[in-house]
C-alpha cells in the first residue's frame, strides 16, 4: 500500500496539473470506485460537474482536492465539500491526454472545462482504493473532510507535535512499531517506512513504547522524515507497476532499502544477516544484531 512519500508524489502531480481547474463532466466506470459516496455515481457526478478543485492536499496517506467557487473573485470562504481519494494496495490518480487509450482498470474519468488536453483518471486493479465526496471540518480553510479529521498530522507537516507524539508514546502500553502504524498517533508511516527508521535507530520493532527516552522517540522521529524525504527524492518505491505517480512513472527508493525487503542479505552496517519475521499479517525485517530484542518481562 502506498505510504506517505508515494502519496505526497501523486499529491505534488494533482496541484501542478490539476489544480484550479473547472470539472466538466464526470464518468463513472465501476461504482465500487465510488462506493463510500452512497449517494450514488450521478449524484458523485452532479455534485462535481462545474465546480473548481481547489489546492491538493494530503493527511498521511490521504488525499483531498477541495471543491471552490468556479471564480477565484467569488471570495476566500474556506470549503464546504471536499473530494477525497485513498489509493488503496493499487490505486492510481493519472494525468492522460483526452485521446489516450483507456487504461485496463480505469474507473473514474473527470474531464475539464478548458483548452488543455488532458484529463484525470482514477485506475484501479484491485479496487481497494476510490473517491468520494464529504463534508469539510467547519472552518477549515484546507477544507479538511471531516471523515478524516481523526488522522494524526505525519512527520513531515510542519503542525506535527513532537512533545505530545512522545508523551503518547510513553503513555501507550504497545510496541514502537505498532505505534508507528497507528494512524491516529502518526500518519503516514507504513510498513516498509516503519522498518526503515527503525533499523536506522537501531530499535527492535517490538520494543515497548514506554521504555522510549525523549531522546531516543527524538532520534526515531530524525531518521523517520530522513527516510521519508530520501524516499520523496526518487518518487517513492515501487516493487511492481501499481504504484505510480500521475505521469506514470515508477519511484526508486527500493533500490536504497536498508532493511525492507533484504531477507538473509548482509546488513549494512554489521555485515550481519537481515531476518524476516511474520508481524501482524505483515512482516518485519531487521538486524539481529543492530536491533536486539528487548528482554522478556
Amino acid at each position: 500500500m502506498p505510504e506517505l512519500p508515494e502519496v505526497e508524489v501523486v499529491r505534488r502531480g494533482l496541484e501542478r496539473w490539476i489544480c484550479g481547474r473547472t470539472v466538466a463532466d464526470v464518468e463513472v466506470l465501476h461504482p465500487r470506485a465510488i462506493r463510500r459516496h452512497l449517494a450514488g455515481p450521478g449524484d458523485f457526478a452532479a455534485q462535481l460537474t462545474g465546480r473548481r478543485l481547489g489546492t491538493a492536499h494530503r493527511r498521511g496517506k490521504y488525499l483531498w482536492l477541495p471543491l471552490v467557487a468556479p471564480s477565484p473573485a467569488a471570495g476566500p470562504a474556506a470549503p464546504d465539500r471536499s473530494v477525497l481519494a485513498h489509493l488503496g494496495m493499487s490505486g492510481q490518480l493519472l494525468v492522460q491526454p483526452h485521446d489516450a487509450p483507456a487504461e485496463k482498470h480505469l474507473r473514474i474519468r473527470v474531464r475539464f472545462a478548458d483548452d488543455t488536453p488532458t484529463e484525470l483518471r482514477f485506475v484501479d486493479q484491485r479496487t481497494f482504493g476510490g473517491l468520494s465526496l464529504h463534508d469539510t471540518v467547519a472552518g477549515d480553510p484546507d477544507g479538511l473532510p471531516d471523515v478524516i479529521a481523526h488522522i494524526a498530522r505525519d512527520p513531515l507537516d510542519p503542525g506535527f507535535d513532537e512533545a505530545a507524539f512522545h508523551a503518547a508514546l510513553r503513555g501507550r502500553r504497545t510496541t514502537v512499531k505498532r505505534a508507528l502504524l497507528d494512524q491516529s498517533l502518526i500518519s503516514g508511516v507504513g510498513n516498509i517506512y516503519a522498518d526503515e527508521a527503525l533499523w536506522r535507530s537501531r530499535l527492535h520493532y517490538d520494543r515497548p513504547t514506554a521504555t522510549l527516552t525523549r531522546p531516543r522517540s527524538a532520534e526515531l522521529l530524525v531518521h523517520i522524515r530522513e527516510v521519508m524525504n530520501e524516499a520523496l527524492a526518487v518518487g517513492g518505491t515501487s516493487f511492481d507497476s501499481l504504484y505510480v505517480n500521475v505521469n506514470g512513472e515508477s519511484g526508486y527508493f527500493d533500490r536504497s532499502l536498508d532493511a525492507y525487503g533484504r531477507e538473509d542479505e548482509p546488513c549494512r552496517r554489521c555485515g550481519t544477516a537481515i531476518r524476516r519475521r511474520p508481524w501482524m499479517n505483515r512482516s518485519s525485517y531487521f538486524c539481529p544484531r543492530c536491533q536486539r530484542p528487548p528482554r522478556p518481562a
